[in-house]
C-alpha cells in the first residue's frame, strides 16, 4: 500500500476515474487472461465490492416490478438485495448438478422473466458449480431471447481442481452477460473492491456509475494492482485454494462420520459452503439454539423466498478445525457443537419428517452420505 501510494504522488489528492484506475483493469485484464478469459481492460468497470457490481448491473437491466430468475437455493444476500431493489423473484430449480435450463427457457419464451441472476462456479450455499455445457446454453438462451444475465462470480477463483472453471462470460457473443466479480472472498472484503465486466451495457453501467459514485478508493486501487502485477496475488491464491480444499475434506469426513445416515452432504469442487439436507431436521430449531450460543448458522428456509429447504442448513467451511499445533481451533469446537444441536432438533414422527423434507423438482441435487 505505502509502495503504490508513494508512486502515485500528488494524483491521490484527487477523485478516482469513476470507471476504475487504469492501472487496476489492466492488471485484472492480464491476470485473467492467465485463465483463458481474455478481456480488454477498457471494457473493464471497477465498483465497490461484487454486491455493488451485481446492484448497479440489476439497475441498469431492470427497473422495479421487474421478475428475476434466480438458482434455487439462492445466496441469501441476493434474495434481500432484489427484495431491496422491489424486484420480483423467479426460483429456478437446482437439479442434479445444474439448473433446469428447460424451465428458465419457457419462462424466456413467455416473457415471465425480464432478466437472471446467477452464480455459475461454487455457488452459495450448495457449493456446486454449472457444467461447461450448462454455462455456455446459458450464455446462448441470454442472446437468443435478448435477456441480461448477470452473473455473480465471486467464487470464481477458490476452485479445488487444477484448472479453473470457466465463468458464462467466456461462451458469451452477443454482450447479455453482465459479468461480476471482487477480491472479497480471495484476499480481503475489507478492501471493499469488485469489477463488472458489463458487455453491451458498458455505456449505460459507466452512466450509472459516473452519476451514482465517485469512484472507488484510490489507494486500495493501486495496492491491489501492484500486488496482482507482481504475481503476488496469483500465489496466495494458489495457496488459499489448496488451504480452502483440505478443509472442506476436513468439514466433510467430520459431517459424514457424525450425521445420521441418510443425511446428504454437498461435494463442492471451489468456494468455502457445504450445503446439508437432513431429513427430519427442524432446521428453524436449530438456527435459534445455534444463534443463543454464538453459533452463526443459516437454516435452508434462508435461501429462497418459498417455503422449501426446512430440512436443510448450510454450513461455513472457511475457517480450519485444527490449529497449528494440531489443537482443535473455535471452529472445530463450533462443528462439534452444531452436530449435538443438530440431533436434537430432528423430527422423530416420520410423516413429520417427510413433510419436512421439501425439494424442488422432486430430487434432490446432492450426492448421498459418503
Amino acid at each position: 500500500m505505502r509502495r503504490a501510494t508513494r508512486e502515485a504522488g500528488a494524483s491521490m489528492h484527487g477523485y478516482p476515474v469513476s470507471s476504475g484506475e487504469p492501472l487496476l483493469r489492466s492488471a485484472l485484464s492480464a491476470h485473467f487472461a492467465s485463465y483463458d478469459l481474455h478481456f480488454s481492460a477498457n471494457e473493464l468497470v471497477v465498483t465497490n465490492g461484487c454486491m455493488d457490481a451485481v446492484r448497479t448491473a440489476i439497475a441498469i437491466t431492470t427497473k422495479p416490478g421487474d421478475a428475476v430468475a434466480i438458482s434455487s437455493p439462492c445466496y441469501n444476500g441476493l434474495l434481500n438485495l432484489l427484495a431491496l431493489m422491489g424486484r420480483k423473484v423467479v426460483e429456478i430449480p437446482t437439479v442434479g448438478n445444474g439448473l433446469d435450463l428447460a424451465q428458465l427457457e419457457r419462462y424466456m419464451q413467455q416473457g415471465l422473466v425480464q432478466a437472471g441472476l446467477f452464480s455459475s462456479s461454487h455457488m452459495n450455499p450448495t457449493g456446486v458449480s454449472l457444467s461447461s455445457e450448462q454455462k455456455e446454453s446459458l450464455a446462448v438462451l441470454a442472446g437468443k431471447y435478448r435477456i441480461p444475465i448477470v452473473e455473480d462470480d465471486v467464487y470464481l477463483e477458490l476452485g479445488f481442481q487444477r484448472s479453473l472453471p470457466m465463468p458464462v462470460r467466456y461462451w458469451d457473443r452477443s454482450g447479455y452477460v453482465l459479468w461480476c466479480g471482487s477480491i472479497s472472498k480471495t484476499l480481503s472484503a475489507g478492501y471493499r473492491l469488485g469489477w463488472c465486466l458489463p458487455g453491451r451495457y458498458r455505456k449505460q453501467y459507466e452512466r450509472y456509475r459516473f452519476t451514482e459514485s465517485f469512484g472507488v478508493s484510490l489507494p486500495v486501487q493501486l495496492a491491489v494492482a501492484d500486488f496482482i502485477g507482481t504475481n503476488q496475488y496469483s500465489r496466495h491464491v494458489q495457496g488459499l485454494r489448496q488451504k480452502l480444499a483440505l478443509q472442506a475434506a476436513s468439514y466433510r469426513n467430520y459431517l459424514s462420520s457424525n450425521l445420521p445416515d441418510e443425511s446428504r452432504i454437498s461435494d463442492p469442487h471451489g468456494g468455502m459452503v457445504i450445503w446439508l439436507q437432513i431429513p427430519g431436521l427442524d432446521s428453524r430449531s436449530l438456527c435459534r439454539l445455534a444463534s443463543e450460543e454464538n453459533i452463526a448458522l443459516l437454516g435452508g428456509a434462508d435461501f429462497s423466498t418459498l417455503d422449501l429447504y426446512g430440512d436443510c442448513v448450510r454450513v461455513n467451511c472457511g475457517w480450519p478445525l485444527e490449529g497449528k499445533g494440531g489443537g482443535k481451533t473455535e471452529a472445530g469446537f463450533q462443528l462439534e457443537r452444531f452436530i449435538k444441536l443438530t440431533h436434537s432438533c430432528l423430527v422423530l414422527d416420520t410423516q413429520c419428517a417427510e413433510i419436512n423434507r421439501q425439494k424442488i423438482g422432486g430430487e434432490s441435487p446432492l450426492p448421498g452420505k459418503v
